[in-house]
């Protein structure tokens, strides 16, 4: 009888339903089961009933592909009957609990198995693949940060395998390499990211298989000098960043590995100079050295390397002109040349690098005018060159870059007319702040549904808010802080419900604080909603790699270099302005009215603002009692009403602010006795009262004297039994003592009237005074020039 020929079951990419799986699972002889990236319909919460209906029975199975869907549960103990399975791939689910080592033990005919990016705990022995002589690719790794492969035991055990690929990121790797590696002569691509070893670089790992391509050893505890490197003719990634190298880059690094493609030493203690020999390296795609403390001049060969596409020399110490005649990178696409101490100017050789999605210059020396041809950049998504000396006008001409994503030209000294830039469609983050710009806010200046971030503070721009500002719905971040802005704050920033963090202060805005502030959201985000600080891929800044060919082909992903959006804010709170950089803008929320001519009482609607952790009121001219509904503010760390007029009792339930680290009701008219000393107002101290004459308390000289408060019987009206000794009207206050001052002059002013001897003394009196405040000027004068001339 002829065998049943295998079959072969392919259904990436699918939808597929729970009777469907049933029918599938039926005892046919396949040979491949693929289900890759699928949308699985009607599925219980973990897969064993899927298992237990069928899928245990499929024990002929060579190649499995349950990659990328929503499998939960613990791994079926059926698998370890899989004997002739070649091919395991199991990444990108919410598997959990232990990878029990005996699964693997028979499964003898494994070359490739992957497990990452799923929810394993626990530790597990690596040296349970020893005795799989086939296997060539491992990847392991998990999200949860509870799970640890164990490579070192049982101590100097010996692999029978010989691997290509071997992926072990995220698994709490701590010490030295991996011992195994030693015996390893035929790798291709090694990851140990994310992990904690410790020792020098493992430059034997590049002698003992010279075949290996991918390197990859990131965020880690590497320490040392990057060893002299032998000729390495295959190397083409090498990635040592986030670990703790130093000393200086081998002069000859561009002899010693020709043909590679992406070094990446970021994020190191490298010093010294960039040896010249780097440009040698004639096949560079990509180049990052940043957060090192390299210094002097770039080489004038690496300026013009053929296929240059990134190019990161941030946070270092070069020097020197960028943008000379020697620069022709006509292939590159991301230019971060931020925090370093170049000079020069944007000369128009940047032109020679049409493709350009990102310049980014920020915090150098550079200096000259924005030239206009910039508007012909138009793959341009990122241009940053804020801290830097920059003069004139912003060119109208930027506006043609309508793939424009960041705009920072902050501090800087330009200046004039801001131009309209309604053709930015795509405009998320525009930093004008820290320059000399002047006129009004353009009523056309902004069309933009995705800008997040806007911030004008520190020009002197005048006028009023234009109408447009609330039609920006997706607005996170509105400053326009040290402006000369007036009139009244208008209710159409209500319309713009995503605000977290809103700065208006020192201006000159007058009138009432708008009610509609207590309905935007400042903080009280959605789970998820994270728009700041998101990490960019793009086709050349990552590798896609086929591992495995059977039935299926296996990919794997290396992520070589990660672009973040990087937008940097300044807010005041806690007494100080602080800077805000990246993730941490989608957690920080506040609102800034200080520094105005605001009147009225403060609208107890600010209440609602349960996420809020900065409020700022202060030095305006807001009367009335501070709002019990304040107690609602949850999440407040920071809460400032200090210099207005208040007046009233400071409501006691401000005591439950659990998280308050700053308070200030100094330099009003409060009165009354002072919060509690509990919780967080035990760290304050007198200076947060201080200037309240009718306050009273233990930490204030005034000590609360509750004998002396009259009894009121129940009869008296409401408003009456509620009145304390320490209340005062201030309007009576301040008219009463006037009254008497005028008083006091106008009697003073009718004696000498009438009495002509007392007028005569006083007149005599002003006369002295005056003659002896003359002869005294004189007689100083007489023995200054005595003593100089002597």
């Amino acid at each position: 009888m002829e065998t049943p020929r295998p079959l072969n079951l392919q259904l990436s990419f699918s939808v597929v339903w729970r009777d469907t799986m049933k029918c599938l699972l039926a005892p046919f002889l396949f040979s491949c089961f693929n289900i890759s990236f699928n949308i699985l319909r009607d599925f219980q919460d973990n897969l064993q009933s899927v298992f237990m209906e069928g899928f245990c029975q499929l024990n002929k199975l060579q190649e499995l592909d349950l990659s990328s869907n929503l499998f939960q549960g613990i791994l079926p103990p059926c698998l370890n009957n899989f004997t002739s399975l070649r091919l395991l791939e199991l990444s990108g689910n919410l598997f959990s609990g232990n990878i029990p080592s005996p699964l693997l033990h028979n499964l003898t005919s494994m070359e490739c198995i992957d497990l990452s990016y799923n929810q394993f705990e626990g530790s597990f022995p690596f040296s349970s693949f020893a005795n799989l002589s086939q296997l060539q690719v491992v990847s392991l790794g998990s999200e949860t940060n509870k799970f640890e492969v164990e490579t070192e035991h049982p101590v100097g055990w010996v692999p029978l395998f010989q691997l290509k690929v071997l992926k072990l990121f995220d698994c709490k790797l701590a010490g030295d390499v991996p011992g195994f590696l030693q015996y390893q002569f035929k790798l291709t691509v090694v990851e140990l990211s994310h992990n904690k070893l410790t020792g020098i670089f493992p430059n034997w790992l590049l002698e003992n298989n010279p075949g290996l391509e991918f390197l990859l050893l990131k965020n880690n505890s590497l320490m040392g000098q990057l060893l002299p490197l032998r000729l390495h003719t295959h190397i083409e990634l090498l990635d040592v960043s986030y670990n703790q190298l130093n000393g200086q880059l081998q002069g000859n690094v561009g002899h010693m590995i020709p043909n590679i493609m992406s070094l990446i030493l970021a994020n190191n203690n490298f010093e010294g100079i960039l040896p010249s020999s780097i440009a040698e390296m004639s096949f560079l795609q990509v180049l990052d050295l940043s957060a090192n403390n390299l210094s002097g001049e770039i080489p004038k060969q690496l300026l013009a390397a053929k296929y240059l596409e990134i190019l990161r020399l941030s946070d270092n110490k070069f020097q020197g002109e960028m943008f000379t005649r020697d620069f022709n990178l006509n292939r590159l696409t991301y230019l971060y040349l931020d925090n370093n101490q170049f000079t020069g100017t944007l000369s128009k050789v940047i032109s020679t690098s049409p493709w350009l999605q990102a310049l980014d210059v920020r915090n150098n020396y550079m200096s000259g005018e924005i030239p206009s041809w910039i508007g012909n950049m138009t793959n341009l998504g990122i241009l940053m060159m804020g801290n830097n000396n920059f003069k004139g006008k912003l060119p109208p001409e930027i506006s043609q870059l309508s793939r424009l994503k960041i705009l920072d030209v902050s501090q800087n000294h330009l200046s004039g007319y801001l131009p309209s830039l309604k053709d930015m469609q795509y405009l998320k983050h525009l930093l004008l702040e820290g320059n000399m710009f002047t006129g009004l806010i353009p009523r056309d200046f902004l069309n933009s549904s995705n800008i997040l971030t806007l911030d004008m503070r520190d020009n002197r721009l005048f006028g009023s808010i234009p109408n447009s500002i609330s039609g920006l719905s997706e607005l996170r971040i509105l400053s326009l802080r040290g402006n000369l802005l007036i009139g009244l704050i208008p209710n159409h920033l209500c319309n713009l419900t995503q605000i977290s963090l809103m700065d208006l202060s020192s201006n000159s805005f007058s009138g009432s604080i708008p009610r509609c502030f207590g309905h935007i959201r400042f903080g009280n985000t959605k789970k998820g909603d994270n728009v700041f600080g998101k990490v960019i891929y793009s086709d050349n800044t990552r590798k896609y790699l086929a591992v495995y060919a059977g039935y299926l082909v296996k990919h794997l992903w290396l992520e070589i270099i990660e672009n973040e959006e990087k937008c940097e804010v300044v807010f005041g709170t806690k007494n100080g302005r602080y800077s805000y950089v990246g993730g941490i803008l989608n957690v920080m929320s506040g609102l800034d009215l200080s520094c105005n001519n605001l009147t009225g009482e403060i609208p107890h609607e600010l209440g609602m603002l349960s996420s809020i952790h900065a409020l700022n009121l202060s030095r305006n001219q807001l009367k009335g009692p501070i709002p019990k509904s304040f107690s609602n503010l949850s999440q407040i760390e920071s809460l400032d009403l200090s210099y207005n007029k208040l007046s009233g009792e400071i409501p006691p339930g401000l005591v439950e602010l659990n998280f308050l680290a700053v308070f200030s009701v100094a330099h009003n008219n409060l009165s009354g006795r002072v919060p509690d000393m509990k919780a967080q107002f035990w760290t304050f101290d007198e200076s947060s009262y201080q200037d309240n004459p009718f306050l009273c308390g233990p930490l204030l000289k005034r000590k609360c004297n509750t004998s002396t408060e009259p009894s009121y019987s129940p009869a008296e009206s409401t408003r009456e039994s509620e009145a304390k000794w320490y209340d005062i009207d201030y309007d009576v206050f301040v008219a009463s003592f006037a009254a008497s001052y005028i008083m006091m002059l106008l009697g003073f002013a009718t004696i000498l009237y009438i009495n002509s001897y007392w007028r005569r003394r006083w007149f005599y009196l002003i006369e002295e005074g005056i003659y002896s405040c003359y002869y005294f000027a004189l007689d100083t004068h007489s023995k200054l020039l005595a003593y100089l001339y002597n």
